[in-house]
């Protein structure tokens, strides 16, 4: 079983994502000890945005490194994805991975009816999701929406997240926050889907 381990924050170990997600890690590593993990820090190592270079395979090193990332995904079996909400949405580095992902002919393709088709099904992910304020039912959240609809997208409906919310209220929220999220990471998640 593989599992390949995202992370976006750009706060290091300040970040509640990455805090979270790697809670998410262990607890599938501790019912799983052999459980293989890639891991990648799309802040310590940026992909480029996507461009008409990038399309087009214009630089080697960046079509290498395009490369390299979609077949870790297509190799994993888990993923688990450290999401913090920047201006209600994802941070860029992690939209830069997702591009790398949403290719069509390897996660994805159009049907004759012009229909799209996932092609990236059986895999389960785990979204860590943080945010500074309560957006969950405010209609301001771009993020959970979208990552569940671009997963899906590729075919992905096993998705769960772990959600820590209110972070930069005040120090007792974020502490409160924190301890719920990770005393609600449901042992399911560390389970084979």
């Amino acid at each position: 079983m593989k599992l390949l381990h995202i992370d976006s924050s750009i706060l290091g170990q300040n970040s509640a994502s990455r805090a979270l997600s790697a809670a998410v890690v262990a607890a599938r590593q501790a019912a799983e000890p052999d459980l293989q993990v890639t891991y990648r820090d799309l802040a310590a190592t940026p992909l480029p945005h996507l461009s008409g270079g990038s399309l087009a395979g214009a630089d080697a090193a960046e079509a290498a490194a395009a490369s390299e990332v979609m077949q870790e995904f297509l190799d994993a079996d888990v993923v688990v994805v450290g999401a913090p909400m920047y201006n209600f949405g994802i941070p860029s580095t992690l939209k830069a991975w997702i591009d790398r992902l949403a290719v069509a002919g390897k996660t994805f393709r159009y049907n004759e009816q012009g229909m799209a088709e996932g092609l990236a099904a059986g895999k389960q992910v785990v979204i860590a999701s943080s945010r500074g304020g309560f957006h969950q039912d405010d209609g301001a959240d771009f993020q959970e929406p979208y990552l569940r609809y671009i997963f899906g997208f590729m075919g992905i409906t096993d998705v769960g997240f772990v959600r820590a919310e209110g972070l930069a209220v005040s120090p007792e929220q974020r502490a409160r926050s924190m301890n719920e999220a990770l005393s609600s990471i449901d042992p399911k998640l560390a389970e084979a889907a």
